[in-house]
Order: structure tokens, then C-alpha cells, then sequence
């Protein structure tokens, strides 16, 4: 009946489902109703209406937005809707090799391979197997498959599908459409094959949900030891052009210690996607040695594409966590960024005809950020054998002219436990990262202490305080400072400026692109803030026998550079130097309490 860009309405559609997709015009364009009124629905289009006319065809599929799952995820570059990008361009290139850069519209590729053979093992890596015809769920896991040189892929009974196990396929090769098991309910027999397909926008069912108790390990100092964040944990890091948002995505991705990891360029520019498809490939995954894709799916979904594929990239990004998630899998999902999926919502709510609410977003967006946070948790999954897996959600907001009270940053905040804000002053200062440690904050600093104490150093808490105090106490004096100047302070007060001066130089400042200072294990962290705050312990005393903060600089001298550069040229394996030089400071400072004496 009628096309408003995205937006076709659509007559006849007596039956039709919230939320089913469809197929529009001669060329099948992939589409979504989003509403039903009697018998005209409203579709959202993800691909380019452009030639679709009032008279065209709509038809049902029958199904709402799902997405495949399977062995081949991984290591692969998806569209907003899980379409192969490097599938669709060498299908294209064999009908036309100029285009093959350019998505066309109506494309239909399957989003795993069909054709290729995966090597199937029945039971567990841990030895678990399923006995037949014993009564099995979903979740429970009838075999595995090595997908990548990093994760084995277990292949589980779909959520939803219960009975009787009447056999298991052996061990072979088979492709994701062959039938591995199959089950029996009430007479009814079931195929259960290596891949199924699971609604996008329905969350996948779990045992029970845990605290996160674990921290997710970045290599990011400021984000590890002031401003943690845990394994099943939500975060966002919000900032102003140039302060570098995608940099800090890019670092987690590259370096988490996470099993999985999902990026999805959501709306972003696309020199930027492409420095990430050009990238990853070739970067190498700190924990394992192998290359990072193997453990990677990336979905790039850029400003140029169709902004219903924008909004859909999103869950279909979540589904594919959970999944992983399912196996036992820590999984960290970076979205970049979540202002422009809500830029999306807001484009199609107006499209919709629906009423805007602040700065025309629709007035559902608190609850639309609310169903994808939550999706986020760490958590028992069903079936036999029990598994632990985690789904870490992290999401850039770019709010325009960094201004935090606008109201996706304001509704974001609502949801999130972790809150990693980007300062225009620091970036352009050239301190990165550029995290303003007096606005950020992390819930869950004391959830991971107990794991700092235990596998770092049961002091790890004492130490962290104690420096968030110093940057505090540093912030108050500035004002001062602005005013009169330094000259008036306690000699205390100008020490706490020295000390401050040297964890943001010596601690908080990290060369992204530095071999070296890239990647900090949580160890390396430890002992660089623990040389510096019992520095700061050691001149507190020095400085009460009346010694001055100038003195007790001037006396340190090269141990003080020393200690500033330790970050980049100290290795993480060769610890023993650092604290070689926290002793070697301590002695220097001891001697000058001698001389005193």
C-alpha cells in the first residue's frame, strides 16, 4: 500500500505475526513487521526499498528474525542480519566482478556453509555421554566438534525439544545439516542436526544465574585495577568525538580474556569497520597464541546500511553470546555504538508514526536498552554435563558534543554496573586512555577483590584505595592551585600533587600501540601501583622529619624515570625487576631519612 524508506505498509496480512519476517517485492527483500493494525502490517525493510512499489508482493515466512547456529561462527564477517559479507561478495563477483564490493539487494545466502564437513566426536570433552535411551533436554550436550584451533564447538539438544535419545551418529564427518541424534516424544521423533535456529529477540533459556565473582582481565590498567569489570558483567564507555571509543573497543576485543568475542560495528563509520576487518585477521590472541579470528566473529553493520539492519544487529550480536555462552564460554560482546542503534529506533519509530518522547527518541528506549542489558549474566546452563558460561556486554555511546545527560547516556547508566567515562580534555591532552577516573565507576570492585587477594596479592584492595584517594585528594588541590597557587600548600599536599603526577604518567597512561605496554597482566598491574603508593607511604614519613617534597624528588632522581617508564620497558615475565626497583627507590628514600637522622 505504501513505502516511507524503511517502512512499508503492507494489506491482506490477515494472520500475520508481530515481529514475523517477510519477503517484499520481486526480489524477496528480507523484511520485519514491527505492527499489526486489522489487516495492514507495518514492515521494516533491511535492505534498500528503492524500486518497491504500492501493488508489489508481500508473503510470510512463517518465522520471526532468527539467526543460524552452528559449527562455522566463528571466524566469520556478518551483515546486521547474519548474511556472510565474504559469501555475498564472491557470489556476486562470479556475476559481475566490478560490483563485488557492494551488497546487492535480494541476496540469499545461507549464513553457514552447507557444504563443509565438520569432524563429529559423541559425549563430552570430559568424558560425559549421553546413554541411549535415557530421557534427555535442551541443553544437554550429544557430541562436539573442534570449530577453530581455540574452541571446541559442543553440539547440544535445542532449547525447547525433550524425550527419549534414540541414537547418536558416530563418530565422522558430517555438515551442519546432517542428522547427529535423534529423539523421541509421545511417538513423535525428532532430527536433532549440528545447527538450529533460535528468534533473535527471545532471550535463550538458563539453569541459574550467578553473581560475577570473576574478573574479565583487559590488559587496560585504569580498567583492571580502579575500574573492573567482571565476567558477566555490563559496562559502557561513553565520550565525545575523538576520544577514542572504537580504540578502547578494539583494545578489549584484541585483548580480554575472554573465550569468545563478538564485535559489532553498529552504525559506525566505514573507514572504521574496515580498520577492523583489515586488522583482526592479522592480530594474534595474547592467551593462546593463535590467530585472534578463531576465537572472533565480527558483524559490521556501517552508517550507510539500511537502519532497520542497524537496530537487528544488535540481538542478533546477543543471540550469538548466548550460544557460546550455552557451552560454557565466557563471551564478551563489544557494541560500537548503542547511540547510533538508538539513532535507528528513533528513525523507524518516526517512520511508524509514533509518538517521540526526549530529543524525539521513542519513549520506549529505556525499556529497549533494558532487554539487551539484561541479557548480560553469568550463568548455569541446562543440560548434562553443567557448564558455567558468561555473556559480557560492553557498548560505546556517542553522545553528541560528550554530553552525558542526553538520554541514551542517561538510560544507559541506568542499566549498567560499570561505567568507563571518556574525557575531551584528557584526549586532547594526549592522555589515553582517556578515562576520567572522578566520574567512572565499577559495582563490582567488591565482587573481584576476593579473586585479586587470592591469585594476585591479598593486599590488592589496601593499594587500590589507596590510590583512588591520592587522584581524589589531587583533584581537590587543583582548585586550590588554580587559585593561589602551590606555593601556599603543606608540604603533604604537594607530595599527594607529586605522587598523583606519577601514577597518571607512570600507571594510568597506556601506549595502545606499544609491543610492551599494550597488554598489562594483572601481576605487571600490581607491582607498578605497589612500587608507587610505597613511595608515597615512604615520603609521607620522610616528609613528617621534616624533609621537602622537592628534596625527596631531587634525591630519586633516574629511579624516578625509571619508574615512569617501567611500563614499557619491563616486560609481563620479568617482574623481578620492578620490584628490584621499588626496593632500589625504598633504599634511596631510607638513606635520606639517615642523613637527617
Amino acid at each position: 500500500m505504501r513505502v516511507s524508506g524503511p517502512l512499508v505498509v503492507a494489506d491482506g496480512m490477515t494472520g500475520a505475526q508481530m515481529y514475523e519476517m517477510v519477503r517484499v517485492g520481486r526480489e524477496g527483500l528480507i523484511g520485519e513487521i514491527t505492527r499489526i493494525k486489522g489487516d495492514k502490517a507495518y514492515i521494516q525493510v533491511y535492505e534498500s526499498t528503492s524500486g518497491i512499489s504500492p501493488g508489489d508482493v508481500v508473503e510470510g515466512t512463517g518465522s520471526p528474525l532468527s539467526v543460524e547456529l552452528g559449527p562455522g561462527l566463528l571466524g566469520m564477517i556478518y551483515d546486521g542480519i547474519q548474511r556472510p559479507l565474504p559469501v555475498i561478495s564472491e557470489l556476486i563477483a562470479r556475476k559481475a566482478p566490478h560490483r563485488r564490493f557492494f551488497v546487492e539487494r535480494g541476496v540469499r545466502v545461507d549464513p553457514l556453509s552447507k557444504s563443509r564437513k565438520y569432524h563429529f566426536t559423541p559425549g563430552d570433552t570430559s568424558g560425559f555421554k549421553l546413554e541411549i535411551g535415557g530421557r534427555v533436554a535442551g541443553g544437554d550436550v550429544i557430541g562436539y566438534v573442534q570449530e577453530t584451533s581455540i574452541i571446541t564447538h559442543r553440539i547440544m539438544i535445542p532449547p525447547g525439544v525433550r524425550g527419549t535419545l534414540k541414537w547418536v551418529a558416530p563418530e565422522g564427518d558430517y555438515t551442519v545439516e546432517d542428522v547427529v541424534a535423534e529423539v523421541e516424544r509421545d511417538g513423535v521423533k525428532i532430527e536433532v542436526k549440528m545447527s538450529h535456529r533460535w528468534p533473535v529477540r527471545i532471550p535463550r533459556p538458563y539453569k541459574v544465574k550467578l553473581e560475577p565473582t570473576e574478573p574479565l582481565a583487559t590488559g587496560m590498567r585504569i580498567l583492571d585495577t580502579l575500574f573492573p569489570m567482571a565476567k558477566g558483567g555490563t559496562g559502557a564507555i561513553p565520550g565525545g568525538f575523538g576520544t577514542g571509543k572504537t580504540v578502547t573497543l578494539h583494545a578489549l576485543a584484541q585483548w580480554s580474556e575472554a573465550k569468545v568475542v563478538i564485535y559489532i560495528g553498529c552504525g559506525e563509520r566505514g573507514n572504521e569497520m574496515t580498520e577492523v576487518l583489515e586488522r583482526f585477521p592479522k592480530y594474534v590472541d595474547p592467551w593462546t597464541g593463535k590467530p585472534l579470528m578463531d576465537r572472533t566473529i565480527l558483524i559490521a553493520n556501517t552508517s550507510n546500511m539500511p537502519v532497520s539492519a542497524r537496530e537487528a544487529s544488535i540481538y542478533v550480536g546477543v543471540t550469538l553470546a548466548e550460544y557460546y555462552r550455552d557451552m560454557g564460554y565466557d563471551v564478551l560482546l563489544v557494541a560500537d555504538s548503542t547511540s547510533r542503534w538508538a539513532e535507528a529506533l528513533r528513525e523507524i519509530g518516526g517512520r511508524l508514526e509514533e509518538m517521540p518522547a526526549e530529543e524525539g527518541y521513542p519513549s520506549y528506549l529505556a525499556s529497549r536498552l533494558a532487554e539487551f542489558y539484561e541479557r548480560a549474566g553469568r550463568v548455569v546452563a541446562h543440560g548434562n554435563p553443567e557448564r558455567v558460561g558468561s555473556v559480557t556486554l560492553i557498548g560505546a555511546v556517542s553522545p553528541p558534543g560528550g554530553d552525558f545527560s542526553e538520554p541514551v547516556t542517561s538510560h544507559t547508566t541506568r542499566f549498567i554496573r560499570v561505567f568507563w567515562a571518556l574525557d575531551t580534555k584528557l584526549a586532547y591532552s594526549r592522555h589515553y586512555p582517556a578515562i576520567n577516573w572522578l566520574i567512572s565507576y565499577s559495582a563490582y570492585v567488591d565482587l573481584v577483590s576476593e579473586w585479586w587477594h587470592k591469585n594476585v596479592d591479598p593486599n590488592w584492595r589496601e593499594y587500590r584505595d589507596e590510590a583512588m584517594r591520592i587522584l581524589l585528594k589531587e583533584a581537590e588541590l587543583q582548585e586550590i592551585v588554580r587559585l593561589i597557587g602551590t606555593e601556599s600548600l603543606s608540604e603533604k599536599d604537594k607530595l599527594v600533587l607529586e605522587t598523583a603526577r606519577l601514577l597518571k604518567d607512570g600507571f594510568l597512561k597506556q601506549n595502545a600501540y606499544d609491543p610492551i605496554d599494550a597488554f598489562s597482566t594483572p601481576q605487571k598491574q600490581f607491582m607498578l601501583l605497589k612500587a608507587v603508593v610505597d613511595l608515597h607511604r615512604k615520603a609521607e614519613e620522610l616528609i613528617t622529619h621534616g624533609i621537602q617534597a622537592s628534596r625527596i624528588r631531587e634525591a630519586l632522581g633516574r629511579l624516578y624515570t625509571e619508574l615512569v617508564k617501567a611500563k614499557f620497558t619491563i616486560p609481563n615475565d620479568e617482574l623481578d625487576r620492578i620490584e628490584e626497583l621499588r626496593k632500589n627507590i625504598l633504599e634511596v628514600l631510607e638513606g635520606l631519612k639517615a642523613e637527617i637522622a
